[in-house]
């Protein structure tokens, strides 16, 4: 019996280790292909930034590429900070859903309660409206004299929802569905007016803090941040001044690599806010939109995710969650790569055959 007991435990030592050593050279192997697939892009200056691939919450791949800024020639590295551009809006949603569970408000709220200047054509519209983008509200981003005129210019929350206000809707609340930062900018109002602090603060004590997510925060230009990478256009200039007001609860955040995939885990538990809470944000209203991410299918997987752009960055964050996989990458050049690679990398992952970039290729 003592030999049989012996063999047996030698033998599921040596499965466990046949198994450990498997695991690391299918990691291996990954992170070898993917570091080539990403490097093409390196090559033909379309993506600099930082790439993370997680499963079960540790990371198999995590390499930054090119420079964090130009002039100095300095490297990006994977603690680098990235403006996260419309990534945000999943703060925003998450702060509003705390304040709701917390009796603060509700979701079916209309937003004249809280602003109170809103014009008549605004009156059905709710918070459900606002975070799910089927208010109708115009986007004051896709104004024609936004870019040229309005995009150096600090304003202040309420100034930018006047900028659309007294234009129609572009369909009645609730029976269309549009992308819509001015929506996103009405929610941070509504978390200053009742929390009674500012948003980055609100978002500072409720989220960053508890989480541990000590390299994340509101971008404003004034600040010393340390590591902060410059944003640059596709052809390699310095991209457009934007000032940091105006994004606000709509894309004002920047983050690292490390602490999205701490705030991505706390999407998947109850650290922040409930199961309950979380299914909405992962239901879809119109389309594939929940409430500051979009569900849907890819590769023929469950996906969440939501992408960001902004002057000189643009960033993807994709988790799976029946594969427990999160893939990322934060780029600090505009232009299609980071959306691209997160999905490409997700793809390998899972088995497909993804190639690198040939040498003739054009975006």
């Amino acid at each position: 019996m003592r030999v049989f007991l012996g063999s047996t435990l030698l033998t599921m030592r040596n499965l466990a280790l046949c198994l450990f050593f498997a695991t690391l050279a299918a990691a291996q192997d990954f992170a070898t292909k993917a570091d080539a697939y990403v490097q093409s892009w390196v090559r033909d200056k379309q993506f600099r930034g930082v790439v993370l691939v997680a499963q079960n919450g540790q990371p198999i791949f995590r390499k930054a590429y090119g420079n964090a800024n130009d002039e100095w020639d300095l490297p990006n590295t994977p603690d680098t900070k990235f403006r996260l551009g419309s990534i945000t809006k999943q703060f925003t949603a998450v702060a509003i859903l705390q304040l709701a569970e917390r009796g603060k408000l509700k979701l079916g709220d209309p937003i004249k309660t809280f602003y109170p200047d809103a014009p008549a054509s605004w009156d059905a519209i709710t918070i459900h409206h606002l975070l799910n983008h089927t208010s109708g509200i115009p986007s004051y981003t896709n104004l024609p004299d936004f870019a040229p005129k309005l995009s150096r210019q600090a304003l202040k929350p309420l100034d930018i929802v006047k900028l659309t206000q007294d234009k129609p809707l572009e369909f009645p609340p609730g029976e269309g569905y549009k992308y819509n930062n001015t929506g996103y900018i009405l929610l941070g109002v509504v978390i200053e007016k009742v929390s009674g602090q500012s948003y980055a603060t609100y978002l500072q004590k409720n989220i960053f803090d508890p989480l541990g997510m000590r390299d994340s925060g509101y971008d404003l230009a004034a600040p010393v941040l340390k590591k902060r990478a410059s944003g640059y256009q596709p052809d390699g200039t310095n991209a457009p001044f934007l000032d940091m007001t105006l994004p606000y609860a709509a894309g004002s955040l920047y983050s690292t690599v490390d602490d999205l995939l701490k705030w991505e885990q706390a999407m998947y538990t109850e650290k922040l806010i409930s199961r309950a809470s979380f299914e909405k944000m992962t239901t879809p209203g119109k389309g594939e939109y929940g409430y500051g991410i979009v569900s849907q299918t890819l590769f023929g997987k469950q996906a969440h995710g939501h992408g960001g752009g902004i002057n000189g960055f643009n960033t993807m964050l994709l988790r799976f969650p029946n594969e427990k996989v999160t893939v990322m990458a934060l780029a600090n050049q505009n232009g299609p790569a980071a959306e691209r690679i997160a999905r490409d990398l997700s793809r390998l992952y899972f088995g497909e055959d993804v190639k690198p970039r040939p040498l003739s290729s054009e975006v």
